[in-house]
Parts: C-alpha cells; structure tokens; sequence
C-alpha cells in the first residue's frame, strides 16, 4: 500500500520567502558551530583553572562593587586561577582588569548585541558571540567555578541557568557563590521562604549557592582540600 501523498498547500507567493529562510537556518547553524569550535579550542588550551564571573555592565569604576570586582579579579590569579567574563564595561571589565594587571589569564566572552557591547580591554583572550547560548555554554564548559556579582536581568539569568545545570545533574558539581551577601540574600530569602515552602525544589537544593561577602571567602573554598585545588 502506498503511503499517502503529502499535498504542499504553501501559497506560491511565500514559497520564495520559505526557500530565502531555510537558506539563513542552514547558515546560522554554521555559524553556531563555528561559535562553539572557537570557543573549546581557545579555552581548552589554557592550563589554569577557570572561574567564571558574572556582573553588571552598568556599574562603573565610581560604585563601590566596582573595586570588589577588581579585588576579585587579581586574587583569584594570585591563587592559581583564570577569570571568565562576558566582556563588556562594569563589573565584567572590573574582574578582567584584576585578573589582566595580576598577569593572569583575562577571558572576555563578548556578545554582539543590537546597541552594542564594547569590549573592555583588559583581556588576555577575547570571543565574541552572536548567541546567547553559545557564549553560556563556553561559560560553563571550563569552569571550575562560578562568582555572580551585582547584577540585573542578565546576571540573574546566568545564576538560574547554572543553578538547573548543577540541580539537574547535567554538569559536574562546583561551588557557586553570590557576592556580596546584602545583594543577593533577598533572592536566597524567597528561595527558601517560597520556593521551599510551596515544595518547587528540595531541601538539598540551598546547598548549591553560596552567600559570601569578600574574595578570601571563595579562595578559602576553592583552595582548601574539599574544594578546588588549582
């Protein structure tokens, strides 16, 4: 018996548009990969441990996380570690500053974004992405860590995604920190008093960040026998 003939009912006036977006698919798959290829291949050569840091490019070198930032950045490449960041201005180009005048090893994950994102220039290796998800992915891939600091929408995004990567078993088991505690302990407070209590996630589940107010905080977990050991 022979299978039912499929009937194109595309009006013939949109099939030159359906051709042209079919075309741009195949090519923005391309390009995806590309993203992806550059990425390990500049990251997997580096013979340090990476952090990766998330934070605010709205905060300049006149607010006081700014400074935090910058502490961050070189003590972390004191002890042994690189920094990952998204790049751009604020409190990424705070870390990457830290890290860069340290000597260390600055990566910059920039995004192209439509008003655009300038790089800053403290980094040692820079990529730039088209796609969100495959600039996440290079910050998860290599990380040995992850610091989310002052941020808005974009940072709190990065937070919850790594968050469900650790909850889900998907990636390995790191420690993640949110600095300072003033900041991010009202996020900590409607995870357990909500989330909790309504019983969305599992007691086990507040064990994945961790509320800290200084670097020498994530250094004493990074660098002590049940952490990370650069």
């Amino acid at each position: 018996m022979r299978p039912p003939t499929e009937i194109d009912q595309t009006p013939p006036e949109l099939k030159p548009e359906l051709d042209k977006l079919h075309h741009e698919d195949s090519w923005r798959l391309w390009r995806m990969v590309s993203e992806i290829v550059e990425g390990f291949e500049v990251l997997s050569s580096l013979n340090v441990p990476l952090v990766s840091v998330f934070g605010s490019a709205r905060f300049g070198p006149e607010n006081p996380h700014y400074a935090q930032a910058e502490y961050l950045g070189r003590r972390l490449v004191e002890a042994g570690f690189g920094v990952v960041t998204g790049g751009g201005p604020g409190l990424m180009e705070a870390v990457n500053k830290g890290a860069y005048q340290a000597g260390g090893i600055s990566v910059g994950l920039n995004i192209r974004l439509p008003h655009e994102q300038v790089a800053n220039p403290y980094q040692t290796h820079a990529l730039t992405y088209r796609y969100f998800f495959t600039r996440k992915l290079m910050f998860v891939r290599y990380a040995s860590a992850f610091v989310t600091l002052p941020g808005g929408l974009g940072s709190l995004d990065e937070l919850a995604e790594v968050l469900v990567l650790v909850q889900t078993g998907k990636v390995h088991r790191f420690p993640i920190f949110a600095l300072p505690k003033g900041y991010w302990s009202g996020l900590v407070d409607w995870i357990q008093g909500t989330l909790l209590q309504e019983r969305a996630i599992s007691p086990e589940d507040l064990s994945l960040i961790q509320l800290v107010n200084s670097a020498e905080e994530i250094l004493e977990v990074l660098t002590n026998p049940n952490g990370i050991d650069p």
